[in-house]
């Protein structure tokens, strides 16, 4: 993660917001005397707000682990050579 000053930050307005915006980087403002604060696009936001979701319920981290046991397993369904030509031909 790039990190400025607030100072060229505040020039910078503009070019910086754009910066993380086009390129899902969130960018560390650091400040003097203050707290330090963090720039990320609604889009990121968005995303890591759904990611902690799922990893904050024990339902669907289940339900996500389930198959990869059965897969390790060898348990798991197996689909047959039509089946495999239907899925790779997409």
């Amino acid at each position: 993660m790039n990190s400025i000053s607030v100072n060229k930050f505040r020039e910078n307005l503009k070019s910086f917001v754009e910066q993380v915006v086009n390129d899902h980087l969130p960018l560390k403002v650091t400040r003097r005397n203050g707290e330090d604060f963090i720039v990320l696009s609604a889009d990121d936001w968005d995303r890591e707000q759904e990611t902690l979701y799922v990893l904050q319920n024990n339902d669907l981290m289940k339900q996500i682990a389930a198959p990869v046991n059965t897969n390790q397993k060898g348990s798991g369904y197996k689909p047959g050579a039509g089946e495999l030509d239907e899925i790779t031909r997409v």
